[in-house]
């Protein structure tokens, strides 16, 4: 049976284990998915590739394609790639804007304030991209039923089967999807003028929460206070006890008590070496989301020093260390269980000095 013509051209940016994850939701349900790997590693470039992702050959070529660009990046790439986009809206041939406006949706760990400085800026220098604040919650797309009933061929029956929402429902319970909270002027339900908002909405499992810019980022960043947070003050309690002699015995009581947490704790440190390098930026725009936002750490009257640093600027700290100071990162110094996970970190906390971070994406 002849393929039809993809839904739409979603643009990635970047290809890592989120970008590849949401890239193969996408070519499941009829998506074409573009990237451009300029100035990436050449792994990354073979992962887009060996995925079937379209690699275009400049920042250009994306925003002249694309219907709509996914910016997942970690957190301290946000404001550069939005930049690269700006720079490439200006000197692209695309048609009118209001016959096919390009949607450009922030899905990275960033703060509010960080979102609508990325807002101002595509509003005074790229008027035509239509902003969408948003964060990801959740692990990399994954699918859970049989890979051959799976298209990333764009065949007519499989669009046919997307077109009716029942059987849409039916192919996404194949699929374990992390939640898209948006917000902002426009929602993806509601972008008619560019192809296949509303089942692009649908697919990616996004939630439309406001009209204005910043509750989306802001809610990732709430949330990732409580999981990211507590990996954090795990690694602190965690390499303090070791120190003392007393981790099995803290980790037996912890059990005893909580085994639910023991369970969290213990999960949580071993599994995020590979990420601590993108999370202490994480950490660092989710205290400038609690100061900002939230109010903590402010400043008041006649108090210099007050509010220079608040409780998510330590948190990130433990992050850079195990990034900088450990081996950890890397697949070398990866480590399977929680005592050498945490042996590792106390030497670093020791004064180990820059001995490799995490694989980029």
């Amino acid at each position: 049976m002849a393929a039809t013509a993809p839904r739409a051209a979603v643009g990635i940016i970047s290809i890592g284990d989120m970008g590849l994850g949401v890239a193969k939701l996408l070519q499941a349900h009829h998506y074409e998915v573009l990237t451009t790997t300029v100035g990436r590693s050449p792994s990354t470039h073979t992962r887009a590739t060996s995925a079937g992702i379209t690699v275009l050959p400049s920042d250009v070529a994306l925003v002249e394609k694309a219907d709509y660009i996914l910016s997942i990046v970690p957190p301290r790439d946000a404001v550069a790639t939005a930049n690269r986009i700006i720079d490439a809206w200006a000197i692209a041939s695309r048609p009118a804007a209001s016959t096919n406006p390009l949607y450009f949706l922030d899905l990275n760990a960033i703060a509010p304030s960080t979102a609508r400085g990325i807002d101002a800026a595509l509003a005074s220098r790229a008027p035509g991209i239509r902003f969408v604040d948003g964060g990801i919650i959740g692990a990399p797309p994954k699918f859970l039923g049989n890979e051959s009933t799976s298209s990333t061929n764009g065949s007519e029956a499989h669009a046919q089967i997307d077109d009716d929402a029942e059987e849409l429902d039916r192919s996404l319970r194949a699929w374990k999807r992390p939640s898209i909270p948006i917000s902002g002027p426009y929602s993806l339900s509601d972008a008619t003028a560019t192809p296949s908002g509303p089942h692009l909405a649908a697919v990616l499992n996004t939630k439309h929460l406001a009209a204005e810019i910043g509750p989306a980022s802001g809610l990732k960043a709430s949330f990732a206070a409580l999981t990211k947070g507590f990996y954090a003050l795990a690694l602190q309690s965690y390499t303090t006890a070791h120190q003392l002699s007393v981790l099995p015995e803290l980790r037996a009581q912890l059990g005893a008590a909580f085994p639910a947490t023991l369970a969290a704790a213990d999960r949580g440190v071993v599994g995020m070496q590979p990420k601590a390098y993108r999370w202490e930026g994480e950490m660092r725009e989710i205290a400038e989301t609690f100061r900002t936002e939230g109010g903590w750490g402010v400043e008041e009257e006649g108090e210099e020093e007050a509010g220079k640093k608040a409780i998510f600027d330590g948190v990130a700290e433990v992050y850079r260390v195990v990034a900088e100071e450990t081996a950890l990162g890397t697949d070398e110094g990866r480590k399977d269980g929680v005592e050498e996970v945490v042996a590792e970190l106390a030497r670093g906390v020791r004064g180990g000095k820059g001995r490799g971070k995490g694989k980029g994406e």
